[in-house]
């Protein structure tokens, strides 16, 4: 006893594999949708059973087919396509093993499936990652089915579609339109193939903006390209990443990096120097959406520009900070940058005045370099220092402050003060958000402000 579930293929004879053929000589019983007997009915023998039944009558085969193993006799049962993509072979499975029909030996043979077989007349458009998905609610609800659209929009798949509509199905291609267009743009390329394989194959290619589910049927399988899918002549071009390597050097992959954040963040109401350093933010931070906390003075980005290439000064709350700003600008245009948390003299006045280190350090080095960038990434009482300053010595008065001390106690409080200061250029991350590491990256932004040009025009 045995049952054999066989794909013929898209239809072209030529396109079924010796295996099926071979299966089909020798069945007993074929078994399947009266309109495929067609495409291998110079295979049967002579002497075999054909049984044929509609569309919606699935189950009702498998049954049929094991009922027919039981008396003896192969069963072939067969499908366009390959046995197993949307067709019968789980259902033959299913039933058979309900049943616990163990006696019953299954195979499945594989066929070609439409989708291979358009993909092959299309030229190369299943280069890259890809997936299937039927819009057939008969078996599957729709809000499964519309679930699997989104996820497969949002994912950037090249998406090929089976049982598009019909003429009790006609609204659900122009829904995976709407959602698709939201995602994809609507230059990209879509195939309509019809009768793939077969004397009255037909070919469009067109964009899914200009795509019309009236030019579809059930005989239609439609592939819709992905972000990278290009037409070339009458084919479909799905780059594998051969020619667009991975970017592997530390510089390149930085380079990737900034132009990942550049293109999420194009569209903001920033000027191009603001948008430089949020991406310099992002790129440390990782978080896509920092620029909801960034906030800056006019200019600001532009005026420590021209200040560090000029070989301006710069002093930071802590060394951390003093790490993160790269040492090639400050040799390229001989800067000093000064911490002074550790020096003697700034502990000693931490203990006398009772006051952080960090606020001790700030306090010197307002003595020392009154008209430095300040650069405040961890202590929120340096921030406070430098604010106080600010307002109430004559004599200091700083290029610029990046506040961005991070933490839960009297950040939000320095931060807001910093932010009405009118008569000095600052940087905040608003919140809690900030750290050494987003301090030197505001700084880093300051530095190679011409860069920016590359990844934003104006």
């Amino acid at each position: 006893m045995k049952i054999t579930v066989a794909g013929l293929g898209p239809g072209d004879i030529n396109y079924m594999l010796p295996v099926v053929k071979n299966a089909l000589q020798k069945a007993d019983v074929v078994i399947g949708y009266d309109y495929y007997f067609q495409f291998g009915q110079t295979l049967f023998k002579e002497d075999a059973e054909l049984i044929s039944m509609p569309l919606g009558k699935e189950e009702a085969r498998a049954h049929k087919a094991v009922e027919k193993a039981q008396e003896d006799k192969y069963v072939v049962v067969i499908g366009s396509g390959d046995a197993s993509i949307y067709a019968m072979a789980a259902i033959v499975y299913e039933v058979v093993s309900k049943e616990n029909q163990n006696d019953i030996e299954l195979e499945t043979l594989p066929g070609v499936s439409a989708f291979l077989a358009a993909g092959s007349k299309l030229g190369a458009p299943l280069g890259h990652d890809f997936c299937c998905i039927s819009l057939s609610d008969l078996m599957t609800p729709w809000n499964k089915i519309e679930q699997r659209i989104k996820a497969a929009a949002m994912g950037d798949f090249v998406t090929s579609l089976y049982n598009p509509k019909s003429k009790k199905r006609h609204w659900q291609l122009g829904k995976l339109q709407k959602i698709f267009l939201e995602e994809r743009a609507p230059s990209t390329p879509v195939a309509i193939v019809r009768h793939v394989t077969r004397p009255e194959e037909e070919i469009k290619i067109t964009t899914l903006g200009e795509f019309n589910p009236e030019d579809v049927d059930m005989f239609c399988l439609v592939m819709i390209g992905n972000s990278q899918t290009y037409q070339f002549k009458n084919y479909l071009v799905t780059p594998r990443g051969y020619l667009n390597r991975k970017p592997h050097t530390g510089k390149e992959i930085q380079q990737e990096s900034f132009r990942i954040v550049t293109q999420h963040i194009k569209e903001l109401p920033f000027s191009i120097a603001n948008k430089w350093a949020i991406t310099r933010v992002i790129h440390t931070t990782g978080i896509l959406e920092d620029f909801n906390h960034y906030s800056a003075s006019p200019q600001v980005i532009e005026n420590w520009h021209e200040y560090l290439k000029n070989g301006g000064e710069i002093v930071t709350d802590v060394t951390m900070v003093q790490a993160g700003i790269t040492k090639a600008f400050i040799k390229e245009y001989d800067n000093q940058i000064h911490c002074l948390l550790n020096d003697e003299d700034v502990q000693e006045l931490a203990k006398s005045a009772n006051i952080t280190r960090s606020q001790a350090g700030i306090r010197k080095a307002i003595e020392k370099h009154p008209n430095a960038l300040y650069v405040v990434g961890n202590a929120p009482t340096a921030l406070f220092e430098i604010v106080d300053q600010i307002r109430d010595n004559n004599n200091f008065k700083p290029a610029g402050v990046v506040g961005v001390p991070v933490g839960f106690v009297n950040v939000l409080e320095a931060k807001e003060q910093l932010s009405q200061t009118n008569n000095t250029n600052w940087v905040i991350i608003e919140g809690n958000r900030g750290g050494s590491n987003v301090a030197a990256a505001i700084v880093n932004a300051a530095f190679t402000l011409p860069e920016a040009l590359t990844y934003f025009k104006s």
